[in-house]
């Protein structure tokens, strides 16, 4: 699931707004809401890292298949 989805749904489970998130995480609104809304395609890792710990979530990557598995 991209991150962007998995982001809305521990938002919503939180009960906060974007902008309460995103003030407590330390995170700019606009980024937020503009990542979440889809009109940005990325968000920096530094950006992400914050919410998530915020969140209280670890943010990994996805494990990749091998060549040849």
């Amino acid at each position: 699931m991209p991150l962007r989805e998995q982001l809305r749904g521990m938002i919503a489970k939180s009960g906060m707004t974007t902008n309460a998130l995103a003030v407590a995480a330390g995170v700019p609104h606009p980024v937020l809401y503009r990542f979440l809304s889809g009109d940005r395609e990325n968000i920096r890792l530094d950006t992400a890292d914050k919410l998530c710990e915020w969140l209280g979530v670890k943010l990994t990557a996805p494990k990749r298949a091998r060549p040849g598995e």
